[in-house]
């Protein structure tokens, strides 16, 4: 440890970053701001070991897979949506299920 007196715990749900191309490395039919900046990866998993915020970290992901980086956020939640509410994704699920199973989905 680099003398932190906030340690993350080994167990404890994570996010870690990890650079996986640097922009030099980008492909040449991106768009041009895309091409500026690094590629990265997000991982979440268990902390295999105690570690430090922004420091190194190795996690063990739902899958089983150990991925390594800089640890980025402790606890993190999951953010995404699908925006404001959409009137077609509501009779696409009502649609699929009836399709699916038969019948009205209520009964």
């Amino acid at each position: 440890m680099k003398g932190s007196d906030f340690v993350i715990r080994k167990g404890t749900w994570v996010k870690i970053e990890q650079q996986v191309l640097d922009n030099t490395q980008r492909a040449p039919q991106l768009p041009d701001d895309t091409k500026k900046v690094p590629f990265i990866m997000w991982t979440k998993g268990f902390l295999v070991e105690d570690a430090e915020m922004k420091g190194d970290a190795t996690v063990e992901t739902l899958t089983g897979r150990q991925v390594s980086g800089t640890l980025m956020e402790v606890e993190p939640s999951y953010e995404h949506d699908y925006g404001s509410y959409i009137p077609e994704l509501i009779r696409i699920g009502k649609d699929l299920r009836k399709e699916l199973w038969g019948g009205d989905i209520n009964g």
